[in-house]
């Protein structure tokens, strides 16, 4: 699948959710430090509820490390000062989609040392961001798209009479 690299996150909460996020897609989840927070936050785990033992998380020194250790990956760097959208970016399987903090982004050294490989979410203009944690869900979903949803169950199985069972038969036809 894919790989969600968040440097320096700030905020237990938007890890775990996007831990969550990962234990649905099955992406990798990279975390670069500083964090914010201990790992065994209890923040981090509820927001993360149930789905920890379904998520592989790699936690790195620096951004160096990460690069040493992943020779050769193909980054998008997510940025509001990026001039292409996310949707105009090309994915493929094994993708590293990179977030930075919640109050300040991706450095902007890192971000002109890849001017191509960085990425936009729409949005209007007054809006200074998005919550991260749905900055890597609208990425992930979108790189997900790109390839076809593979290895994810893509239809659910809705049965009428288990409703109107639920329901207590109540249904007007």
């Amino acid at each position: 699948m894919f790989n969600i690299v968040l440097i320096e996150p700030e905020i237990p909460q938007n890890t775990g959710n996007i831990a969550r996020t990962c234990a649905a897609t099955g992406c990798t989840l990279h975390l670069v430090k500083p964090l914010g927070f201990e790992i065994s936050d209890r923040y981090l785990k509820r927001a993360g509820l149930d789905y920890w033992h379904l998520v592989d998380v790699k936690i790195y020194e620096n951004f160096e490390e990460l690069c040493q250790k992943h020779p050769g990956a193909r980054f998008r760097f997510y940025t509001t000062k990026a001039r292409k959208r996310h949707t105009d970016a090309d994915y493929r399987e094994g993708d590293f989609l990179v977030f930075g903090r919640e109050t300040r982004g991706l450095d902007e050294e890192l971000l002109l040392a890849h001017p191509d490989e960085c990425v936009r979410i729409p949005m209007i203009g007054e809006a200074r961001s998005l919550n991260l944690s749905n900055a890597a869900a609208v990425a992930v979903y979108e790189a997900l798209r790109q390839t076809g949803f593979d290895g994810l169950e893509s239809a659910g199985n809705l049965h009428r009479h288990s409703w109107e069972e639920a329901k207590g038969g109540n249904i007007q036809k």
